[in-house]
């Protein structure tokens, strides 16, 4: 496992688990299943309605949760209620957070960054981080801030590496955490005829290769998966090292293009989308 520092001092690993579109049983599964096989990052959020699955999982792997890196986020629903952060400590079993995001940039995302910021007070959060927050947005928030901001959360892989933006993150010390790290499973982009190349060379699939590429890019990655076996290959990147002149192949297929698309009726809709977290199974 390779790590990334964050401004703050703390240390995570740059590789770990998500469980986006898990059902509770699927990610206490596949949780304890990753965490079995040495991973230690695992990232969840409220609107997932899976941090009790995620708990179970980490208890279940028998690994100790001083040793799991855990990463959730807040809805934006309960940006302004005061007992979000206890609720989720909660669902999630703990005592803290160690990277707590918001999870989208909606009106009231300042009421959230200061119940986070009272939290890292509090000893409850050890990290702050923005999910899905535009370079504009993200200038408001340094300006906003009490407590400067560790990480961002946004869609990034090698047909959009956010150049622009990791140039703003590394003025600030910041770091970029991809979701979509295979862009959302594009057959497009993981069929790239430079990753079979470069697998071929180094007896890697296509996707290994991406997940490599991510890393020494300096993005920590947290690829989902069900199936133990792809959970082992999603970890099995670090016993090779793509080139200087490899990575900067990979830099010749950015397209700036994301999948995902925002907007400010995308956002209002997050917000007005209230959610009873507390009844996840």
């Amino acid at each position: 496992m390779e790590y990334f520092e964050m401004n703050n001092g703390v240390r995570m690993p740059m590789a770990g688990i998500g469980v986006f579109t898990f059902t509770p049983d699927e990610a206490e599964a596949s949780v304890a299943s990753a965490l079995k096989d040495g991973v230690r990052l695992v990232d969840t959020a409220n609107a997932y309605m899976n941090e009790r699955g995620t708990a179970r999982g980490i208890e279940k792997s028998g690994v100790s949760r001083e040793e799991v890196f855990l990463v959730t986020k807040l809805w934006p629903s309960v940006y302004e209620k005061e007992t979000a952060v206890d609720e989720t400590l909660a669902r999630l079993n703990t005592d803290h957070i160690d990277l707590l995001f918001l999870h989208q940039p909606t009106r009231n995302w300042k009421a959230g960054y200061r119940q986070i910021e009272k939290a890292v007070k509090e000893g409850k959060v050890r990290a702050i981080g923005l999910s899905n927050f535009s370079i504009e947005t993200l200038k408001e928030a340094f300006e906003f801030a009490k407590i400067q901001p560790q990480m961002v959360q946004v869609e990034a892989h090698p047909y959009y590496p956010q150049t622009e933006l990791k140039a703003l993150l590394a003025e600030h010390g910041m770091g970029l955490m991809a979701w979509y790290p295979l862009g959302h499973g594009d057959k497009s982009l993981i069929q790239e005829p430079l990753f079979a190349q470069l697998g071929a060379k180094y007896g890697k699939s296509n996707a290994q290769i991406i997940l490599r590429w991510h890393i020494q890019a300096g993005n920590v990655i947290i690829p989902g998966s069900r199936n133990p076996e792809h959970i082992r290959e999603n970890f099995d990147i670090f016993d090779f090292e793509l080139t200087a002149d490899e990575m900067e192949k990979i830099a010749g297929l950015d397209k700036n293009t994301p999948y995902y698309h925002g907007s400010d009726e995308l956002l209002d809709r997050y917000l007005a989308m209230a959610m009873d977290f507390n009844a996840q199974p």
